[in-house]
């Protein structure tokens, strides 16, 4: 954890109790940062000082740049490049990270975001200070009186298990730095700036099928590197074709199989997707260690409401925080870094109707064409045939799960308030689906879902003490996955299958994209029954729970109305 604080008044600012193992980094008349074991910290000539976490990408383009020395920790390289470049220094800096600088000089406060918001930072005001900090809770617990709740952030929990706003969080008065943000504090008080989108123009196009599996190789290569821990690293590895791909560039980075270790959940009783044949089968090829859990008896903690554990804002993580932390210590100490595979389907989404209609409205007769003998070549006939299938009905499509409705059980005055169905028309998930040929991936970029994706990974950090870190997610590799023309390279992620073509075994780059056969939480209650909420339940402002689905309803009922539980849990530890 990291804070910083500034003072609103023209008196000095008053030392703040910080818990043990906390270090005061700086400390002004007007301003103080706090370090605690885990977070960096620097100082540069007696005017910046910087806390935070960070992690930079391309550090040796920056060292170059900069003129600094190899040994130059990242946040000494945030430092040099802000007395460089001023605020302009977030153009030139690239990772997942959150951090506050001092600048003495000019008696002003910045705070940082990532580009995508990996790394968390919240701020807020209180009667004499601004506060900034990566810990929602130590915010919280800075307020005079107990915070408010934000009644949209809890309506779009419920509805959607993720707040459509950036900004908000769980209390009304503290705030999220949205990513790729630029937080200013001086003397004209709070600013917030926007350092970068996400642009995507116009497609990649090279010269050849090769072109694009070397640069992508490439990239990917790079990204992993930046990410590898000194001794061992962990991939989350299912038998799919992300995290697999993950292990066999960690192989090629390091020469050293050895050093690479790969974790899959396999599930023996609640569905039969054969994952842990298809990891082991890409483990053996690739040489490395191969841990296979069996995850029916994890997937659900039903005795968590007696846990100690709690999270800073509602999850429904908290309904197995217990197993996640046994299960997260187990794999903190094989390696203090795991590798997460997510990025690929959403960047690679198969949008065809989008980029060829596109084509067509610019008169791009060749490339229209080029897509659609490449659409068909790549297809084949294996394609070719379960489009015919799905066409003549003999292959079901599964249907969406139907959470672009409200809830039953949403409590109607609550809904009628906020005018929930009005919000959720227009906010969608809180993206730009606007885009002219890809609009669903650069919908699902621009985002809060990953938000609140990085945000469920990192409670999971707080309690078993390791880091993920997202390669797929490297802006590098990210927007060339998003820059590739949809057609042919979305089809079934074509780019990673034939870009992986003799570096995976062939069942494993043949293997169709297998999502999980249900929910396994909500599986796993049903086998053992999911308790009602207790008779003084917290959620009754909410929720009518009358109206709650019964464990044997559909699973997309069930599933959506954990949030409820979770909601109420949270609730009944807030007011202790």
């Amino acid at each position: 954890m990291f804070a910083a604080l500034l003072s609103t008044g023209p008196a000095p600012l008053a030392p703040r109790p910080f818990a043990d193992g906390f270090e005061i980094v700086g400390r002004a008349r007007r301003a103080a940062l706090y370090a605690g074991p885990e977070s960096a910290r620097d100082s540069l000539d007696g005017r910046h000082w910087l806390v935070g976490r960070i992690r930079l990408d391309a550090r040796d383009e920056l060292l170059e740049r900069l003129g600094a020395v190899p040994t130059a920790s990242d946040a000494r390289l945030c430092l040099l490049a802000y007395a460089r470049w001023g605020e302009a220094f977030t153009d030139h800096l690239a990772g997942d990270f959150a951090f506050a600088l001092w600048d003495d000089q000019r008696q002003c406060l910045l705070a940082v975001r990532d580009r995508l918001g990996v790394r968390g930072l919240f701020h807020t005001r209180t009667a004499d200070a601004w506060l900034i900090g990566d810990s929602l809770d130590w915010l919280a617990a800075r307020s005079a009186t107990p915070p408010a709740l934000d009644d949209y952030w809890i309506a779009d929990f419920l509805v959607l298990g993720m707040s459509r706003e950036f900004e908000r969080t769980v209390y009304r008065d503290i705030k999220r730095v949205a990513p790729a943000h630029l937080l200013t504090l001086g003397e004209r008080g709070l600013s917030l700036r926007r350092y970068w989108r996400l642009e995507l123009a116009e497609p990649v196009y090279l010269r050849n099928a090769e072109a694009y599996h070397e640069l992508f190789r490439e990239l990917l290569s790079r990204a992993v590197a930046d990410r590898l821990p000194s001794g061992r690293v962990g991939i989350a590895m299912s038998g799919g074709l992300d995290s697999t791909t993950l292990a066999a560039m960690a192989v090629e980075v390091t020469g050293d199989p050895s050093r690479i270790v790969a974790e899959c959940e396999h599930y023996e009783r609640l569905m039969h997707i054969r994952e842990d044949h298809y990891a082991s089968l890409a483990a053996r090829h690739l040489g490395i260690e191969l841990r296979i859990r069996p995850a029916d008896d994890i997937a659900h903690d039903p005795h968590w409401r007696s846990r100690s554990l709690r999270s800073a804002e509602p999850t429904v993580g908290m309904l197995n925080a217990h197993n996640i932390q046994r299960i997260g210590r187990e794999m903190a100490a094989i390696s203090p870094v795991w590798l997460d595979g997510e990025g690929p389907d959403n960047a690679l989404t198969l949008e065809r109707d989008a980029y060829l209609g596109w084509l067509r409205r610019r008169r791009s007769w060749g490339r229209l064409s080029q897509a659609l003998l490449q659409y068909a070549a790549a297809k084949g006939f294996s394609g070719w045939s379960q489009t015919l299938a799905r066409r003549s009905g003999l292959k079901r499509v599964p249907e969406l799960d139907p959470f672009d409705v409200l809830p039953p059980w949403l409590q109607e005055d609550f809904a009628k308030k906020l005018n929930l169905a009005e919000r959720q028309e227009s906010l969608g998930l809180g993206g730009d689906p606007s885009h002219p040929w890809h609009p669903l991936a650069y919908d699902s970029f621009t985002s809060p879902i990953w938000q609140a994706y990085f945000e469920d990974h990192a409670f999971e950090e707080s309690l078993a003490g390791f880091e993920w870190r997202y390669p797929f997610l490297d802006l590098r590799v990210l927007q060339f996955m998003l820059a590739v023309p949809p057609v042919p390279w979305g089809w079934k992620k074509h780019l990673i299958r034939a870009s992986m073509r003799d570096r995976l075994p062939r069942a494993v780059l043949d293997r169709e994209k297998t999502p999980l056969a249900c929910y396994p939480e909500v599986a796993t209650m049903r086998a053992i029954g999911l308790p009602s909420l207790p008779e003084a339940h917290g959620v009754g402002r909410f929720v009518d729970p009358s109206l709650l689905p019964d464990p044997a309803a559909p699973d997309p009922d069930l599933a959506l109305s954990l949030g409820v539980h979770a909601l109420d849990g949270w609730l009944s530890q807030k007011r202790q």
